[in-house]
């Protein structure tokens, strides 16, 4: 008999929704984490829960854990800080409001509540915006949350619900119902959730790249700031395959401190900040918001995000009965968590699916559907 129904690979943000939601399905559930809980990609995030509409999958992914996240409010710990602060998309220019009318339609269409702003009512809802902007959009239901402390949360609902935590042990190999650790230990599992982010050692065929990214953190300035706000540029910073890039990013936290983004770097494996990209993202950042220049930073960070090809995040089974994935949400990890972890649970359950889970589904780096024939392996990027 396998000594866990699901063994859940990473206490990240994903992996212990994953966790969580499973335990509570009546599972029996393990959890195993090298690190702390909630470290690596989960504690260097922003904590931005954002209604994301870069393409249909993306947008029914993001609308749907937003939704969960809604549901979840009243009984999230206060360390969690869930705060409805609203996103206020930027726009500099008249080409970038054409952008805003599109994205209001697109989210209108879909039901996200969203208004267009024109100069004079950006300016109202942000006084510390420079002038001569052309407008934005704001969505008023997108909120900000601390991420590790989400972890944290979901992993103690877990484990109140019977699931093990497997602290200190790091998995080395799984598949055919074994995960097997550094120790050389080997635990039989029904189901194995891999929930690594960027560690791809058990996955080693998955076309995961590292995406680095700094923040940094102010002192305290209370009501400098309502809402999050980005910049529209940001949709094509985010999207760039190789060049590095800066994008004004910036959000209000309980604290009245303001945590400061953000930069993404391809082809770099060293955590430490990078002063050059610092001084060019907060450069960006005194661009929109010229008071900027005169708060004081307290700590910058680093990060990497879990890039996918197509933008989008592997979920569910693999050609290993016994595999799932839930890896590659790139900066969407802290945002798609419940959704992901319930998405796991339809496959693994046999229940109806909110949305459509085709398009996660790691199936399609393998076979090319248009032409019916199966793709070359992939390589680990």
């Amino acid at each position: 008999m396998a000594a866990f129904d699901v063994l859940v690979l990473g206490a990240g943000i994903v992996g212990c929704a994953c966790a969580r939601e499973l335990a509570q399905a009546g599972l029996r559930v393990g959890v195993v984490e090298s690190g702390p809980v909630g470290g690596g990609a989960t504690a260097a995030g922003m904590g931005h829960l954002v209604v994301m509409d870069d393409s249909p999958a993306q947008l029914a992914l993001s609308q749907y854990g937003n939704q969960l996240w809604q549901e979840l409010r009243s009984q999230l710990a206060p360390s969690v800080e869930y705060e409805t602060r609203g996103t206020l998309w930027v726009a500099a220019d008249d080409e970038e409001m054409e952008e805003v009318g599109a994205k209001h339609a697109r989210y209108r269409a879909a039901g996200v509540d969203s208004a267009v702003l024109d100069a004079n009512a950006l300016a109202a809802e942000e006084h510390h915006l420079r002038g001569g902007l052309a407008g934005g959009l704001l969505v008023p239901e997108d909120a900000v949350i601390y991420p590790p402390a989400a972890a944290a949360f979901f992993l103690a609902e877990a484990i109140q619900a019977g699931a093990v935590l497997l602290r200190g042990a790091r998995a080395r190999a799984s598949g055919a119902g074994i995960v097997t650790l550094n120790d050389g230990t080997r635990i039989p599992a029904g189901h194995i959730v891999v929930a690594t982010g960027t560690d791809t050692t058990v996955v080693p065929w998955l076309p995961v790249k590292k995406r680095k990214g700094h923040l940094l953190i102010t002192d305290r300035y209370p009501g400098l700031l309502r809402h999050q706000l980005v910049e529209l540029g940001y949709l094509k910073s985010a999207h760039a395959s190789s060049a590095d890039s800066v994008a004004f990013n910036v959000q209000p936290r309980s604290t009245g401190q303001v945590l400061i983004g953000s930069s993404r770097q391809f082809d770099r494996e060293d955590p430490a900040a990078e002063a050059s990209m610092l001084r060019r993202m907060l450069d960006r950042a005194c661009e929109y918001m010229p008071v900027l220049s005169k708060v004081s930073g307290i700590r910058a960070w680093t990060g990497f995000r879990a890039a996918t090809p197509d933008k989008l995040p592997y979920l569910g089974p693999t050609e290993d009965a016994s595999v799932l994935l839930a890896m590659g949400f790139e900066g969407l990890g802290i945002t798609h968590a419940p959704a992901a972890a319930r998405l796991l649970a339809s496959h693994l359950l046999g229940r109806d699916f909110a949305i459509d889970p085709a398009p996660y589904l790691p199936s399609r780096l393998f076979t090319d559907h248009s032409a019916g024939t199966r793709k070359p392996e992939p390589t680990h990027a």
